[in-house]
């Protein structure tokens, strides 16, 4: 892990892997949605609407990716001081926070003809929104940190943490509770699914997978870039009396 903290090796490093990751992540999911929508058949019970699962998915599972990366990155700020653990929850937060709302507008749109209804205080449903205010706190007390004595605060990342609770609720929200969302059709080396949707919709979630890692690569490296540039502004300032 401190082999990354040198911010010039890390970007060294993203340098190449970011637009790679955009490239690969972009182009696996334009095909696997292109497969979803246009050729793979439509369910028994669902028909066409079932094609809603090949963005919902991925987009509930980045949503969540987004903040368990916050909070892994605010465990290695808070334990070890990684210098680019801030760096990289900062970089999480926003696209996480777009899967987010994406995952639950793309659920309302799924919701309306199967349940009738655009929206209900369901056990999943409610604790994905708690999730999309999570993210909203979350880079309002990051962004006033940051203003107020340069990040150095660590309530982000004690807030990152204790946020993460929230992720095994929306997890397991569908089997504590009775619900009417579905419950997990893919589990630990198993899938109720037929092969027909299952196949584009992991490469869909493979593809949006790496599109994220790709966005948050691209954000360190802007947040690093825009640190720098106000570094050499205050020593110029320093130089020149100001």
């Amino acid at each position: 892990m401190h082999g990354f903290a040198n911010p010039a090796r890390f970007l060294r490093i993203a340098r190449w892997l970011m637009p790679l990751c955009m490239g690969a992540g972009i182009a696996i999911a334009t095909a696997a949605l292109g497969w979803g929508l246009f050729f793979a058949p439509a369910e028994r019970l669902q028909g066409e609407t079932v094609r809603i699962v090949y963005l919902h998915v991925p987009s509930a599972w980045l949503g969540m990716a987004g903040w368990m990366g916050i909070a892994a990155a605010s465990f290695t700020e808070l334990v070890w001081r990684h210098p680019l653990a801030g760096i990289a929850a900062r970089a999480c937060a926003v696209p996480g926070a777009v899967f987010t709302a994406v995952c639950l507008v793309t659920g309302s749109l799924w919701g309306r003809p199967a349940w009738g209804t655009w929206w209900v205080w369901d056990g999943r449903l409610t604790s994905m929104l708690v999730l999309l205010f999570l993210y909203f706190g979350w880079m309002a007390l990051s962004q006033a940190s940051e203003a107020a004595d340069g990040g150095q605060n660590k309530a982000p990342a004690i807030f990152g943490l204790v946020g993460a609770v929230n992720i095994p609720i929306i997890h397991y929200s569908v089997i504590w509770w009775q619900s009417q969302h579905q419950a997990p059709s893919i589990t630990m080396g198993k899938s109720a699914m037929a092969g027909a949707f299952l196949h584009p919709l992991l490469f869909a979630m493979l593809g949006f997978t790496l599109l994220f890692a790709g966005v948050v690569l691209a954000r360190m490296r802007a947040i690093l870039a825009h640190q720098q540039a106000e570094a050499r502004l205050r020593r110029k300032a320093l130089s020149e009396g100001y």
